[in-house]
């Protein structure tokens, strides 16, 4: 396993206002006290922010019928996972997070300011998806430099890999603490604030659609990738 601290993040303010579920153009037409109030959220959760990134190399050792067993020993099951790893020489479990002192910040100012504590929460949201793509990133040029390709990111959840058993499956496969990340009975992970995926690596994998095609809100989602 390998951990990662320094990364530098690309997030602005529109993608806070995106992670409330709004839409930045309309905000900034109809109610731009919410984008000085996104700003202000986004200046101070820079200041919590703590990433930590958890990678993990896994041969595998063969694919059949819904489920890839892997190098030493554990396995993972689903459609999706051989639909997308069947032909994956190896996978890379990822494991993305910002650390609590956002959440607990922005908990506190919601006692108070229940507008900003939910700005502050937005924060934490787009800085999360912001390192998970960072991190994927990585993955994806390190393989191509080596000659491999990627496939997409799969995280329990996702259409043909439920969240019971994928978190259970993918938390076998790690140490999570190693950056302060737990699952807890009902597969929550604490902190919030974080991410788990996994992508196969190989010399003949095929990229099949994008990750809005397999989320389970593809079809009511404001913000699926035509």
């Amino acid at each position: 396993m390998a951990v990662r601290r320094d990364w530098v993040l690309e997030y602005d303010v529109d993608d806070v206002v995106r992670s409330q579920s709004a839409d930045p153009a309309a905000i900034r037409a109809r109610r731009p006290k919410l984008i000085e109030l996104s700003q202000q959220a986004l200046d101070e959760g820079r200041t919590l922010i703590e990433p930590s990134v958890l990678t993990k190399r896994i041969p595998v050792e063969r694919s059949r019928h819904n489920r890839i067993t892997l190098a030493d020993g554990n396995h993972l099951s689903g459609p999706l996972i051989t639909e997308h790893l069947g032909g994956a020489d190896e996978i890379v479990v990822l494991l993305c997070t910002i650390g609590d002192k956002l959440g607990r910040q922005a908990l506190a100012k919601s006692e108070t300011n229940v507008s900003y504590g939910f700005a502050l929460d937005a924060v934490g949201s787009a800085a999360v998806h912001s390192l998970n793509a960072a991190a994927c990133n990585v993955i994806e040029q390190e393989a191509f430099s080596a000659g491999l390709q990627t496939s997409l990111p799969l995280s329990p959840g996702m259409q043909g890999w439920g969240v019971d058993p994928g978190q259970r499956e993918l938390f076998e496969l790690i140490d999570a603490e190693e950056v302060g990340v737990t699952l807890s009975p009902t597969l929550e992970m604490r902190p919030l604030k974080s991410l788990s995926a996994i992508m196969g690596v190989g010399a003949d994998i095929a990229t099949k659609g994008a990750i809005c095609d397999y989320c389970a809100l593809h079809d009511t989602c404001r913000h699926r990738i035509a």
